[in-house]
């Protein structure tokens, strides 16, 4: 089936029964904003408006939605396409999955059919945006996508956007580059970075070393050393703890922006994500060349 800008393309279709597809009708559309309140609550004021949703498609952009057999949207996934530097590139602005649903796989159906999608317009690498101490989209974005980090933007969305979600905490936010071409080191002609051991990774230490109610945070204490492996821990649940307490959940704020301002600035990549199911503890691994 052959498909222009707007139109949709055939469905991938699952044997679950779930469907991901372009939305289409104005009745799936309003379900499409119905779910942005539903994740990120009724008083957020970056709601993306059923108008743009659906015009957006027009010039390459995606609007695509997982839907049960009953026509129910479960999930939903939204980005635009424009021009970078004379690149076509695309910028993915929401994703969301129905509370019941999450882990079970809908979130990466929905980018892999975003990926299909802007692939077939041009676009060599897709962006977006995640806020680095939640642990969850901290494992799908580099563990299950394996998405480049490229900048930590503090508050990129304001101190306040209306959501429960982002009170007490703002909106600071990694920006990812997703390559949805050849392989950066098929591109580039190079061996893949090597990845450290798990001996490496448990002997690395840790830029942001303190308890959630412990002292100042001093990273400067690495600057002359500058070890090749270096990990920032996140709490397992920042939302658990932002229940719990607003001034610890500030404090992982602090103490992890500084850390990943200092890391970025003095050359450091982020690798992977690391869960010790056994202590509970999660941390980013970030290494120098």
């Amino acid at each position: 089936m052959t498909s222009v800008a707007g139109e949709p393309r055939s469905a991938d279709v699952s044997t679950d029964g779930v469907t991901v597809r372009h939305v289409r009708t104005h009745d799936e559309f309003l379900a499409c904003v119905a779910l942005q309140a539903d994740t990120w609550g009724a008083e957020f004021r970056e709601t993306v408006p059923a108008t743009i949703l659906k015009v957006s498609q027009r010039l390459g952009g995606v609007t695509a939605g997982a839907f049960a057999e009953d026509g129910t949207l479960l999930g939903l996934v939204f980005g635009m396409t424009g021009v970078e530097r004379g690149a076509i590139v695309h910028w993915s602005d929401l994703l969301a999955v129905r509370v019941g649903m999450q882990n079970h796989g809908l979130g990466r159906r929905l980018k892999e059919f975003q990926r299909d999608e802007v692939r077939r317009v041009g676009a060599t690498c897709i962006y977006w945006t995640y806020d680095p101490l939640v642990a969850r989209n901290a494992h799908f974005n580099l563990n299950r996508l394996g998405v480049r980090i490229i900048e930590y933007v503090q508050d990129m969305y304001g101190t306040d956007t209306g959501s429960a979600l982002h009170n007490g905490l703002g909106t600071d936010r990694f920006v990812v580059d997703w390559a949805i071409g050849p392989p950066v080191a098929e591109r580039l002609g190079v061996d893949p970075v090597a990845q450290p051991s798990p001996q490496e990774l448990h002997d690395a230490p840790i830029l942001n070393a303190t308890t959630p109610d412990g002292g100042d945070l001093d990273v400067s204490r690495f600057f002359a050393l500058l070890p090749p492996i270096v990990r920032i821990e996140i709490p397992h649940d920042i939302f658990a703890v932002l229940a719990e307490s607003a001034q610890r959940a500030a404090h992982w704020r602090t103490t992890t922006r500084l850390a990943f301002q200092w890391a970025l600035a003095s050359g450091y990549t982020v690798q992977r994500f690391l869960h010790d199911g056994s202590s509970g503890r999660a941390f980013y691994c970030l290494t120098r060349s």
